[in-house]
């Protein structure tokens, strides 16, 4: 959501400041900028409306802009529309320009108070008030450092800034509140950006800036403070992305790509945490013994994709005796608690920067729950940072909005942490070793899975005129039905909805004619029966149906009722597998549709903002 790039460097910093943008460009946004010092003191900025691609004409079509420091920005809007007059940088004065992710809550308090001092506004967001404080501050003699820490000192919100001042030309500010912020070193040049992703071109080595810090760049120095000033020491860390990750290769989009990228990521997922038979326990962190044995039950926490999950694994847990619950992060961080006794907090992210999970992990530990566990797949993040105890999903980058190979990987390291709860409750060693073969062969079953293709390609067709879908499925696949309606409506731009098949009698049976598919997932397990009368249900009533099945669940294809069978699995891993073709199935109806796969519109990677 938004993206930073900044940079101090000894040559031109235009084509880096682009190449950032372009690698930031799976975050979402609408309009896109960027701003650069000259060698002379002048500051240019050229901003537009749409995607990158128009920024380029615009600079093609103006006068040379080089200089060896400047910040550039995507946007996504959030107050005022995604014009170019909203885009960032926005700049105060003719010598300051600021680039900034996330929400000033206090924005009109703070755009009164300089209306009031003859302040006029250029724009519509609540961005131009940081750098119209900022400007105030160096106006009463400060520079641009503690300009900034003072202007810091009266926001309200989550954000992450980087201020540049043609005063100060070899300068680059950055803070972080709430919002990611990164800071890349190289040799005698510097930069920062949302994520490590927009930078790797340039370096691989960073510092990650804690909630609170200020980072000054200065020439060839970078200094670390808090917002009293005080001096802060963070660890450089080397980041293992590398160029060929964040590349398409032979791909038409990174949502394909990532798509046929789960076998192999499922697979290190696995690596070096179980033997053939057995967890072995150590891989959720030193103390993660100490913890699990005391714990009682699970309360998991995510948003999205990621809830999709944490709901599919309560009934993994609940299989064992462990009590579970799983609920989304806005929803938890909003409300009060009954906190149950030794619970393990168990947060879920593809980032780590969720601000909706990331609100509600602190919301748990300040009402007292016990201890915490991420599930996330970027070992520098915030909410990594935060947790007791980490399982690091290592499904390497993703780069399309919708989420495929984080949510089976999550899944994958759902199911390691059932077992290691497990274990303490009901679990046998002879069901330990039999989870643990199924685990092994997931990788496989996956890529047999991705057989399915041309099939679904085909089907996709059908997909053309359609406006709605329904997805049904019962127990743990309830979920998996919930994810694919959000898959098909992300990337297709088709209304879909999922509902557990039971409940087609309360209401959904109503939407059900001969236009509208519905889509339902049939694995041979003990709910297949009832099942198969909620198939015949809508069958009754003229629907179209299309199901997913396992062969052995005999159900054959009739008029108005297509059977795609999905190969044999067992049922402790089959809610990953059946995730497959729906994915394929939004990917190649979101190609029919003529959408933008990998952004689809109004939708950001990660959700930095509430």
């Amino acid at each position: 959501m938004c993206g930073i790039v900044g940079a101090v460097a000894k040559s031109d910093v235009l084509p880096m400041l682009l190449d950032g943008l372009k690698r930031l460009e799976y975050r979402g946004y609408d309009s896109a900028g960027v701003a650069v010092i000259d060698q002379n003191k002048k500051l240019s900025r050229i901003r537009s409306a749409g995607k990158i691609v128009e920024l380029e004409k615009a600079l093609s079509s103006s006068a040379a802009m080089r200089g060896t420091t400047g910040i550039a920005h995507t946007r996504w809007a959030t107050h005022g529309p995604p014009t170019e007059i909203n885009a960032h940088p926005h700049i105060s004065g003719h010598n300051l320009a600021l680039v900034c992710n996330g929400i000033i809550e206090n924005h009109e308090a703070l755009r009164k108070a300089q209306q009031a001092n003859g302040i006029q506004f250029a724009s519509d967001t609540d961005t131009e008030v940081i750098v119209n404080e900022i400007q105030q501050h160096i106006q009463n003699g400060l520079d641009l450092l503690a300009a900034v820490k003072a202007t810091l000192a009266v926001l309200e919100g989550a954000y992450a800034i980087g201020v540049v001042s043609a005063d100060e030309p070899n300068r680059l500010v950055g803070a972080r509140r709430g919002s990611p912020l990164v800071v890349g070193i190289g040799d005698g040049e510097s930069f920062i950006a949302s994520d490590m992703s927009a930078l790797i071109s340039v370096t691989r080595d960073f510092f990650i800036l804690e909630n609170g810090d200020i980072v000054d760049i200065n020439g060839g120095n970078i200094s670390i403070i808090d917002q009293c000033g005080r001096p802060q020491y963070r660890d450089k860390k080397r980041s293992g992305l590398s160029a060929d990750a964040v590349e398409l290769g032979d791909h038409r989009h990174y949502m394909i790509k990532e798509i046929h990228e789960q076998s192999v990521a499922i697979a290190t997922a696995l690596e070096g945490r179980i033997t053939a038979t057995r967890l072995l326990e150590a891989c959720f962190g030193i103390d993660s013994n100490e913890i699990f044995d005391k714990t009682k039950s699970v309360q998991i926490i995510a948003c999205g994709t990621s809830y999709h999950a944490g709901m599919v694994a309560r009934h993994w847990f609940e299989e064992y005796g462990v009590p579970c619950q799983a609920e989304i992060g806005s929803e938890f961080h909003s409300r009060s608690h009954v906190v149950p006794e030794d619970c393990l907090v168990v947060t879920l992210s593809q980032s780590g920067e969720t601000i909706d999970t990331l609100a509600a992990l602190a919301a748990a530990k300040q009402a007292g729950y016990a201890h915490c566990l991420t599930i996330c797949n970027v070992p520098e993040s915030s909410l990594v940072r935060e947790s007791d105890l980490v399982l690091m999903t290592h499904a390497g980058a993703e780069i399309g909005v919708a989420s495929t190979k984080a949510f089976t990987t999550q899944l994958t390291a759902l199911r390691l942490l059932v077992i290691a709860l497990g274990r303490r409750f009901s679990m046998t060693i002879t069901d330990e070793a039999r989870l643990i073969k199924e685990l092994r062969e997931l990788p496989s079953k996956v890529d047999q899975a991705m057989t399915l293709e041309p099939t679904i390609k085909e089907i996709a067709e059908q997909f053309a005129d359609k406006q709605h879908a329904l997805f049904l499925g019962r127990g743990a696949h309830y979920p998996i039905a919930l994810e694919g309606a959000l898959k098909l409506k992300e990337i297709s731009y088709i209304h879909a909805e999922a509902y557990p098949a039971g409940e087609l009698k309360h209401g959904p049976l109503a939407l059900v004619d001969n236009e509208m598919p519905v889509i339902s997932v049939a694995p041979n397990d003990r709910l297949l029966k009832k099942l198969k009368g909620n198939i015949e249900e809508v069958r009754a009533r003229g629907g179209k149906l299309i199901v997913f099945a396992d062969p052995s669940a005999e159900i054959s294809a009739q008029e108005n009722l297509q059977v795609i069978n999905v190969a044999p699995v067992d049922s402790s891993i089959a809610p990953i597998i059946y995730t497959i073709p729906l994915q394929l199935l939004a990917y190649h109806v979101g190609l029919i549709k003529g959408t933008d796969v990998d952004k689809p519109r109004n939708l950001a990677k990660s959700v930095t903002v509430e």
